[in-house]
This record gives C-alpha cells, sequence and structure tokens, in this order.
C-alpha cells in the first residue's frame, strides 16, 4: 500500500429500474474539497500513463468498464518510495481510489467496452500543475503488457 492512497468500496444500490452508485460526500472522512468533477473514457487496451499532479489529489471511480490503475510512489520523503500498486477497479470492484499529490498513476482500459473513469479532484484542472511521462518511461519500473498465469 503506498502511503496516503486510500481505498474504499462504494455502495451500488440496484432496483428494476437501474441503479444508483455513490462515489463521495462531503461528510465522508476521505474528503478533502471539491475543485471539479470530470469523467475519463478510456478504449479497451488504450493505456493513460503516466502523470503527476503538484497540488491535486484525485478520487476515482470506475462507473462503467473496468481499468487497471497503477501508482507509482517516486516521493523523495515517502515510507513506500520506489513502491507499486495495481488495481482492477470498475463495476465488479466498485471502489474509490484516493492518490494524493505527487504518486504517479495511470490506467488501462481491460474487458471489452470502454471504461467510464470518474474523478473529484480536489482543484480545478490547471495544465501548469501536472506533469506527464510516457507510458513506457524506464523511469518507472512498470510493464503495461498482458500478465499470463
Amino acid at each position: 500500500m503506498i502511503d496516503g492512497v486510500s481505498i474504499k468500496p462504494l455502495k451500488q444500490i440496484p432496483d428494476e429500474r437501474g441503479k444508483i452508485m455513490h462515489m463521495l460526500r462531503n461528510d465522508d472522512p476521505l474528503f478533502e474539497r471539491f475543485g471539479e468533477i470530470y469523467f475519463s473514457v478510456v478504449n479497451p487496451g488504450a493505456i493513460k500513463a503516466w502523470h503527476i499532479h503538484r497540488k491535486m489529489t484525485l478520487n476515482y471511480a470506475v462507473v462503467k468498464g473496468q481499468i487497471k490503475l497503477v501508482l507509482f510512489d517516486d516521493r523523495k520523503d515517502s515510507p513506500t518510495r520506489g513502491e507499486i500498486m495495481e488495481l482492477f477497479i470498475g463495476e465488479d470492484n466498485y471502489t474509490l481510489v484516493k492518490i494524493p499529490p505527487m504518486v504517479y498513476n495511470g490506467f488501462k482500459g481491460v474487458g471489452s467496452i470502454p471504461a467510464i473513469v470518474a474523478n473529484c479532484a480536489t482543484e480545478p484542472h490547471d495544465p501548469d500543475e501536472i506533469m506527464r511521462e510516457d507510458p513506457f518511461t524506464k523511469k518507472i519500473p512498470y510493464s503495461w503488457e498482458l500478465k499470463h498465469g
């Protein structure tokens, strides 16, 4: 587990009309503040990585489909520096993942349909606040290839 990352199972309330999918409330212990909410769609097999935020805390939940979410801690003073976290989240594992600033993250669409990732971020998007790396950079010790066995 990477220091500062939180994982919380989320409620889904189904009925004959469909379902309600809870995500984050302002009275939840994980809630810090509201900056913006946006949705990222990732196609099966596509990779959206790597990025890191200087100030923003991310709160991810996958409302449709499934992703492989990967985190890498490169913070100099972190007790978990150098650790990788790999999570499979989506409709079958409906979870809120809170990612603190300065933790690299990226995700890959898995399954047969596009996935929709909701992010309730603590800051509005600012292109000067985000840093990006190539998905296949050697700086991060991770392979996005399909793992068998």
